[in-house]
């Protein structure tokens, strides 16, 4: 049966199944400890066989998992971006199965309204969950990839009169936050990088580093600030839209331009403002709902998860 939110519901109607689901998600081949890694764990059942009194006195329905080699207590939750949380683990499964499904993303009054949180803390899970959505990029990307740019921020003509420049122009010399996004063809992942400088240095430096370009064909559009990065690829395929191209040899940067109207969207009719130091989580969280797009959303849960340690956010870091 596909799953829906109202199915997952059903499928943890207490704290201890979520904790149980989060379990199956992020170890799907057996719980095993976060410090050492070791699969020798024990769950430690409370005495009354359902909850155990928390530090701050009140009652937790809490899993807790004891590593019989370093002896280190741990939970489904420990390590990653929930760790420490105060808000239900309950709350937070159904948050995160709404945010890897919503095609046009979910706003912090959104899960506000939804799940009777409070805004403060609504705004931190949802940021919190984008940073564990970001990717690693620890591989290079190889054989057809796409690259465009897209300038993130609004119409000059709405802001105020001091924040407005006399030569303001959209496009390429907007004072926008530049975005540069890259995706492999073959496999569908995607990668943006939030860039301060836009130009062929920034680029080709930035392109190279995510894609192997011996044997790898890079598909872009007409600017030249691309050609110093084209010139390391065994191909460079230019689609030319100025010239009415669109599709060339077969190749065209359509998923690239697809990917960008999505983001742009769920900016506008979503979030409506999104500021500068968080944009790179708001593009990070695009990046991985488009990376798997092709997957349930349960099979999403289970990517985000097993990504998820070592994720951690505090409000601090956030808030400042």
């Amino acid at each position: 049966m596909k799953a829906t939110l109202l199915t997952l519901a059903d499928s943890i109607p207490a704290e201890a199944d979520a904790y149980q689901h989060l379990e199956n998600l992020r170890w799907p081949e057996g719980v095993r400890c976060p410090t050492c890694q070791g699969s020798e764990v024990a769950l430690m059942v409370p005495k009354n066989g359902v909850s155990r009194k928390a530090t701050n006195g009140t009652q937790t329905q809490r899993r807790v998992w004891q590593c019989r080699p370093c002896r280190k207590q741990f939970s489904a939750i420990s390590g990653t971006m929930m760790h420490g949380t105060k808000a239900s683990v309950r709350t937070w499964v159904l948050v995160i199965f709404d945010m890897v499904s919503a095609k046009n993303g979910m706003s912090a009054r959104e899960v506000e309204r939804k799940y009777g949180v409070c805004p403060r803390t609504a705004w931190f899970m949802c940021h919190r969950i984008r940073e564990a959505m970001a990717g690693s990029y620890d591989s290079l990307f190889h054989g057809t990839v796409m690259a465009d740019e897209a300038y993130i921020g609004g119409d000059p003509k709405n802001r105020h009169a001091w924040q407005r420049r006399e030569d303001e122009k959209d496009g390429r010399g907007t004072n926008k936050t530049p975005v540069v996004t890259i995706i492999d063809q073959d496999t569908g992942e995607v990668r943006s990088h939030i860039v301060n400088t836009l130009d062929q240095w920034n680029l080709g430096k930035l392109i190279v580093g995510n894609v192997e370009p011996a044997g790898s064909v890079l598909v872009t559009d007409g600017w030249k600030g691309y050609n110093l990065a084209g010139s390391f690829f065994s191909k460079h395929e230019v689609v030319d839209h100025s010239a009415g191209q669109y599709v060339v040899n077969g190749y065209s940067t359509n998923a690239v331009e697809s990917f960008f109207s999505q983001l742009k969207r769920s900016i506008d009719g979503t979030h409506h403002h999104v500021s500068v130091k968080h944009l790179h989580r708001y593009v990070a969280e695009h990046d991985f709902r488009r990376s798997t797009c092709k997957a349930p959303d349960v099979t999403r849960m289970g990517a985000l998860m097993e990504q998820a340690e070592g994720r951690r956010l505090t409000y601090k870091a956030v808030a400042s």
